[in-house]
């Protein structure tokens, strides 16, 4: 879906205006019920979570049993066997790294306040959730928070900031007098490799060292010290008075490393692999893409100085018809409604489908959906959302021919 317009320049392409509404304006276009938050229904919703879990551990128990039973492999022959059984581990990869994406989501709205009125419940279960996954939850809630606070800003944003003309070295020369192909020559195969490398290793190279990720498409803030990271109580990313909570989520970390080395010598490296580690890698890449898709798109503004607002940069993101019925299941519509999350973060993910149309009855063309298959679109926004110029207000990413898809409309 591209996002409808009534204006084009004189290159045909959409024009787009800065939204002129205050976030008090679009609150109130919204029930006030639903920004109501229920403790019970949210730990429901949890608890079927980790019931999910543990079903498909169950499950994964009795692969290799069944599959080297005698009876099995003569009936299916041995090759057949092992054929099976590889494609019941992957059932059990895809199924579990959902519901354990699920799960974070979960310690995600625990971070946002969006779980409980009780701020003591929301940090109690957020912290054990997001520790047993291997994110530092009150160092990532610090941050996370503050991407929310300024997202869309040039200055300001924490992550997902697009790269400029500088940056990579392109002159600010007309398109037609560039050689794009040297700029941007890279191969199909070359380019699938890095979309691969971002989506397994993004997450953690950004909790390990938040400002230098140009690599992964998810670059901090230039202005960031080296060797930024979410770990050091010192780092430029807290306060003085966040100190003892940075403290905390590395203590939660360390809990959970102690717990995996004492399984993988318990039970063997191995097996943790196939029982814990891949699902986690599946977490990183759906979380990944997820939030990748989430904040980058040709159609979405970015704002530099005084044109950028809390409500702009919160409509700068886009809902995305994320797997279907497995996204709107297991992955608490995370994907589905992203926008009316950013415009407030405390709402919580259950009551995101009919905010959703009440928001995008009110703000109109600057509500952006697409229902484009998620891995096409994924190849399609690394490949076209580039750089982005170094000068301007309100301006959209470049695509790998300096073109960008829409333009500001001049007063």
């Amino acid at each position: 879906m591209r996002p409808p317009s009534t204006a084009h320049d004189d290159r045909g392409r959409p024009t787009f205006s800065p939204m002129p509404w205050s976030l008090k304006e679009i609150r109130e276009a919204i029930p006030p019920e639903l920004f109501i938050r229920d403790t019970r229904r949210a730990m429901m919703y949890l608890m079927r979570d980790l019931l999910m879990a543990a079903v498909a551990w169950s499950f994964a128990l009795k692969i290799d049993p069944f599959f080297s039973d005698a009876h099995i492999r003569s009936a299916l022959t041995g090759l057949g066997a092992d054929l099976c059984r590889c494609c019941a581990w992957t059932v059990y990869w895809w199924f579990q790294g959902l519901i354990v994406t699920g799960i974070w989501v979960m310690g995600h709205e625990c971070g946002h306040g969006a779980f409980s009125d009780h701020r003591i419940i929301n940090d109690a279960i957020g912290f054990v959730v997001h520790s047993l996954l291997w994110t530092p939850y009150f160092s990532w809630k610090i941050s996370h928070h503050r991407h929310h606070c300024n997202h869309a800003s040039m200055e300001r944003d924490e992550v997902y900031v697009p790269k400029t003309r500088e940056d990579l070295g392109i002159p600010d020369l007309p398109s037609h007098e560039i050689d794009w192909d040297e700029v941007f020559g890279d191969t199909p195969i070359y380019t699938l490799l890095m979309l691969i490398r971002q989506q397994l290793l993004a997450f953690p190279a950004y909790l390990v060292s938040a400002p230098s990720l140009s690599a992964y498409n998810v670059s901090g803030q230039k202005t960031y010290p080296r060797w930024t990271n979410h770990f050091s109580p010192n780092s430029i990313l807290f306060t003085k008075e966040q100190r003892n909570a940075v403290i905390m989520s590395n203590l939660g970390m360390l809990a959970t490393l102690y717990i995996v080395a004492y399984a993988s010598f318990t039970y063997g490296f191995g097996t943790v692999l196939r029982f814990y580690g891949i699902p986690w890698l599946a977490l990183n890449h759906w979380f990944t893409m997820i939030t990748y898709l989430q904040h980058t798109d040709i159609h979405l503004p970015h704002y530099r100085g005084k044109a950028w607002n809390f409500q702009r940069g919160a409509a700068s993101t886009a809902d995305r018809s994320f797997l279907g019925w497995q996204g709107r299941f297991f992955l608490h519509d995370v994907a589905h409604y992203h926008v009316i999350h950013h415009f407030f973060p405390k709402m919580p993910f259950y009551h995101g489908a009919e905010a959703t149309r009440y928001l995008k009855k009110f703000i109109g063309d600057h509500y952006v959906h697409y229902d484009t298959p998620v891995f096409q679109a994924l190849w399609r926004t690394y490949n076209d959302c580039q750089f982005v110029d170094n000068n301007g207000d309100v301006f959209f990413y470049r695509n790998k021919k300096g073109n960008a898809a829409r333009s500001v409309k001049k007063d």
